[in-house]
């Protein structure tokens, strides 16, 4: 059987290996959706997909009529971005153990320290994943992740406001490659349809680490409080560093690489992943570029900066969750109760998150999961910002996480999918995404300040009117991508042509 979308006619002899192996392995590219996307039917190709599943993240478990998402005994890829996210988060836990008080932090200091972490992370992107298409990812992700381990567990030292800014903006820079970098990687192995669950799933390891590590420091606090003479908020950075750093010695061994470079696939596997993905490209495809020729082809894309833009917005209606345990707070519990008030609804918004990630890629739709996700978020900061009952408010707390953190992955798989003319293009894009949604977090420090406690109208209002522009976002790529589909139409007669999803 034929490759419809990969033929030496349409691009080259370069690519007949790749057509060979897809035609051994007998590819079905019946059942296409309006993309030209298929879905995975040939015995091999999913038990490939399975294998990658295991070794990158989790396992996804196939069938005909759905598919059903469940964790495994080797999520590395998700592990890691637990333990990004956990250290990231940690100071919103230390400032409940008396951080503040014993920094002789004042006014907006704190709010600094928040906003500080995320400029150094903004610098660092969109170089970081430059350079990672030209070395092992694996490799890559993983010497940074010891490096941030290392930063983390140092911030246990700081004896100042001063101290501590350093701290936090070094963590942003060291940091920052990892999330682009865990992007990018699941773009090279897996199809548009397949991308936006298993970045669903990478995405909800930060939901439940923004959860959990209200448990973690709960316990922390109660048992080391003290211990050997040092705060708790102390043993956290110490405990979290540590645990961090032994995670990034298997990542060594354990993180993939490229798919024809990644060490435990067969020499048939890493043609299959390779000709999968070739086949899977939209049909303006560019072929290879350099480094910086993938930078300027991302800037000079305009669909390119609807994306951060879309991205910026949302993640500053995600702005509360620095200040989530805070907002907590305002319920009247103690320290504890609240830590531990923290996690549940981070769980829902987790599992929000992956059926909206399977859902947009079982239908190939984005519009429509954004709008509703971001919709259901809007409703959940009005009833916060309207209500101080602590049922009502709780419930909202709810109810903005699971909208707010539902749509992640389906605006990071869109664009991974929409600008992939090239992987060099691809990287610098994903970069450049989650760089506009970091600047979200750099002034969203500031819409939560202390003096607007304890109803917190500015950061809720202000996350609600940033729900509804992301969603208009949307909708205006909706309307470009669907002009594109014409122009593609009306240059390639064929019927069997790879269009862009929306």
């Amino acid at each position: 059987m034929g490759n419809p979308t990969l033929t030496p006619e349409k691009h080259g002899e370069k690519y007949a290996d790749e057509i060979e192996s897809a035609e051994k392995v007998g590819i079905d590219f019946s059942g296409k959706d309006y993309t030209g996307a298929v879905a995975k039917t040939d015995p091999a190709e999913i038990k490939l997909v399975r294998k990658l599943d295991y070794r990158i993240m989790v396992s996804v478990q196939s069938s005909h009529a759905a598919q059903t998402l469940l964790t495994t005994q080797n999520p590395t890829l998700c592990i890691m971005y637990f333990l990004n996210y956990v250290d990231r988060n940690a100071i919103a836990q230390a400032r409940l153990n008396d951080l503040e008080e014993d920094l002789g932090m004042t006014g907006t200091e704190f709010n600094t320290t928040v906003s500080i972490l995320f400029v150094g992370y903004v610098l660092m992107q969109v170089p970081s994943n430059m350079m990672i298409t030209k070395v092992r990812p694996g490799l890559y992700m993983s010497g940074w992740m010891l490096v941030w381990a290392a930063v983390s567990g140092c911030t246990a030292l700081v004896q100042n406001f001063g101290g501590l800014v350093a701290c936090r903006f070094f963590l942003g820079i060291t940091e920052a490659p990892f999330y682009p970098g865990a992007t990018y990687v699941l773009s090279i192995f897996y199809t548009r349809k397949e991308v936006a669950s298993r970045i669903a799933l990478l995405y909800c390891a930060q939901i439940l680490a923004t959860g959990f590590s209200g448990l973690i420091a709960a316990g922390i606090f109660a048992g080391m409080d003290g211990l050997s003479g040092i705060a708790g908020w102390r043993w956290l950075f110490i405990v979290e560093g540590a645990a961090t750093a032994v995670v990034a010695l298997f990542g060594f061994w354990l993180l993939p690489d490229t798919p024809l470079t990644t060490r435990w696939l067969s020499q048939t596997e890493r043609d299959l992943a390779h000709a999968r993905m070739e086949r899977d490209r939209v049909s303006d495809s560019q072929g290879q570029a350099s480094a910086m020729e993938g930078l300027k082809q991302a800037v000079k894309d305009k669909r390119t900066w609807l994306f951060c833009l879309m991205q910026n917005f949302h993640l500053s209606a995600c702005s509360f969750n620095s200040f989530f345990p805070t907002v907590v707070k305002t319920l009247g519990f103690n320290t504890t109760v609240t830590l531990v008030m923290t996690c549940p609804p981070f769980i829902f918004a987790g599992a929000a998150g992956i059926l909206f990630g399977w859902s947009s890629g079982r239908y190939h739709e984005r519009t429509w999961h954004i709008t509703t996700g971001l919709s259901i978020a809007i409703v959940g900061f009005v009833i916060a910002a309207s209500t101080l009952n602590t049922a009502g408010r709780y419930i909202a707390c709810f109810i903005f996480p699971v909208g707010a953190y539902a749509v992640n992955s389906v605006i990071i798989g869109w664009a991974s999918s929409t600008l992939s003319q090239t992987k060099e293009k691809k990287a610098v894009v994903l970069a450049m995404t989650n760089v506009g949604g970091q600047i979200g977090y750099i002034y969203g420090a500031y819409l939560w300040p202390k003096s607007d406690s304890p109803r917190y109208g500015i950061g809720f209002g202000a996350s609600a009117g940033f729900a509804l522009c992301s969603i208009a976002c949307a909708w205006a790529l909706r309307i470009i991508l669907k002009r594109e589909n014409e122009r593609i139409r009306s240059t390639d007669d064929s019927e069997n042509v790879n269009l862009y999803g929306y």
